[in-house]
């Protein structure tokens, strides 16, 4: 993969590093992803849901923006959220004509259950690894947290 010229500034050595992080995260998530079908509902589903239990509850603009989708879009997802009892609606206390968007304890238990099954995954991979191996990769998630505050 060739770096734009703007890029290129930042080195090539930092540009093979980050193009080689994109794409092991990218094929380690859907590898993750492929236990979220036992959660019964869709990725974009699943995706916020995890918004609402993770983050708290939102409106539908603020989980819109979150999940980097228009509004309509995030009112379907809603919409089958609630359908599927995994969320509700309450009128917001502050704006009476807005609503605030909240998992409902059946959400909250399929959220969790979603990502215990996702870590526990991964964690016998971790396994497999050399003791000094997790060590790096525990220094590296953290880098990583770093760097997804950066991008």
């Amino acid at each position: 993969m060739q770096a734009s010229p703007e890029l290129k500034k930042v080195g090539q050595q930092a540009f093979e590093g980050a193009d080689h992080l994109h794409s092991a995260t990218i094929h380690l998530l859907r590898g993750l992803r492929i236990r979220d079908r036992e959660s019964g509902i869709g990725p974009a589903q699943l995706s916020a849901l995890s918004v609402l239990v993770f983050a708290g509850p939102k409106s539908l603009a603020e989980l819109a923006q979150a999940e980097q989708v228009k509004p309509p879009t995030m009112s379907r997802i809603v919409a089958g959220l609630v359908r599927g009892k995994l969320a509700y609606m309450a009128t917001n206390q502050d704006d009476r004509r807005a609503v605030v968007i909240s998992a409902t304890t059946k959400g909250s238990n399929l959220m969790q259950e979603a990502r215990v099954r996702r870590v526990e995954s991964l964690a016998r991979a971790v396994a497999a690894l050399h003791e000094s191996e997790i060590v790096l990769l525990r220094k590296a998630a953290r880098i990583m947290e770093e760097l997804s505050r950066k991008v």
